[in-house]
């Protein structure tokens, strides 16, 4: 569904971001994916590659706050593959703390990745795509950006942030050519998922109609389906993937 696109996914090592890396490949995209250290993006590499060795994939880890390091690896991306058509933020830190307790640094780090991020990125993307004729970004939303949560409200908050940003970018970039929309997971079974007690998680489960946690695969699909040409008329949108559990 994407042959010949070259596409940069943020927080590409693990999970979400290393399912859409991985569903990326596997239908023909050049894929640069960016990680916080060189020991996690060469553990990511040398995974993929073991899996297929013919994946066109590069992985790099700049400072994604900083604009600055983000104008280098995306010219470094442009460089290297001659162009840039699809930007996937899915970068990310969450929280949960009271409000009682939330401490400012904590805070301005959750805006500094989840939101000042998205803004670089799409931001110096989306130059590189216009010159091209256009192209897609993508962000990873997430449910409590409709529905908020009972503690940690910086995540939430720059959640919201990130839905504004979609639908703001979708109008302001179509005349580019370029979409921007953003998935929201439901509960996805994660490393962090993994960790919770069970007792904790039953419940999680039980209050999904569909009956189970989603995987990574399934927030992968709806990326692929939003980057491919099948949603060449889909922009602005907030897409849902969470089994229903927050209708």
């Amino acid at each position: 569904m994407l042959p010949g696109k070259v596409a940069i996914v943020t927080g590409g090592t693990r999970g979400i971001g290393f399912a859409v890396v991985k569903k990326f490949l596997d239908n023909g995209a050049t894929v640069v994916f960016f990680g916080t250290r060189e020991e996690t993006v060469q553990a990511a590499l040398t995974k993929l590659n073991h899996e297929n060795p013919n994946y066109q994939v590069m992985g790099m880890y700049p400072d994604i706050t900083n604009i600055a390091a983000v104008e280098r690896a995306f010219a470094d991306v442009k460089n290297r593959f001659g162009k840039i058509d699809i930007v996937v933020n899915n970068a990310g830190i969450s929280s949960s703390e009271s409000l009682y307790n939330y401490d400012e640094d904590n805070f301005d780090s959750i805006m500094d990745l989840n939101v000042k991020a998205v803004f670089n990125c799409s931001k110096v993307g989306a130059k590189y795509m216009k010159e091209n004729g256009g192209g897609v970004i993508l962000n990873t939303s997430s449910m409590v950006s409709i529905y908020g949560q009972a503690a940690g409200c910086g995540y939430p908050a720059s959640k919201f942030a990130v839905n504004g940003l979609t639908k703001s970018l979708a109008r302001e970039l179509g005349r580019d050519h370029i979409r921007v929309n953003a998935v929201a997971p439901g509960v996805i079974h994660t490393d962090m998922v993994d960790s919770l007690p069970e007792e904790m998680i039953k419940p999680i489960i039980s209050s999904i109609p569909i009956g189970r946690m989603g995987e990574p695969e399934d927030i992968a699909n709806a990326f692929l389906f939003l980057a491919s040409d099948m949603a060449s008329f889909i922009t602005g949108a907030i897409l849902s993937v969470d089994g229903a559990g927050m209708c």
